[in-house]
């Protein structure tokens, strides 16, 4: 079953949500902002999609921008902060099975999908 990293204040988000729902596509829906991840599930998502922990950033954020943009910040750090405040997680983030990808542009998320 495929998962979903989710914010509901996010329109992309939601549009992932409503797609894969029209095209029956089963899914679980994880509310990163109601029910943070751990360190642990944090850490799986960051090796299942591949990619260096500031990707994972949504540095267009205003916390971001008023709160970190200006520290030099390491992985780690980078990774704490995310623990932190889950609303700066690039969303959604969409896992099957062993791999996961950012859920963006939609058309990724198609041919993920159907993979």
């Amino acid at each position: 079953m495929i998962k979903i990293l989710h914010n509901n204040s996010c329109s992309k988000s939601r549009g992932i949500l409503e797609y894969l729902d029209e095209n029956g596509v089963a899914f679980e829906i994880i509310d990163i902002i109601n029910e943070p991840l751990s360190e642990t599930e944090l850490r799986t998502v960051l090796k299942k999609i591949h990619c260096p922990v500031k990707e994972l950033v949504r540095t267009n954020d205003k916390i971001y921008k008023e709160t970190f943009r200006d520290q030099n910040l390491c992985d780690e750090d980078l990774f704490q902060m995310l623990l932190k405040n889950p609303s700066l997680i690039q969303r959604p983030v969409i896992i099957k099975g062993s791999v996961a990808m950012i859920g963006r542009p939609i058309e990724n998320v198609k041919f993920f999908i159907e993979k």
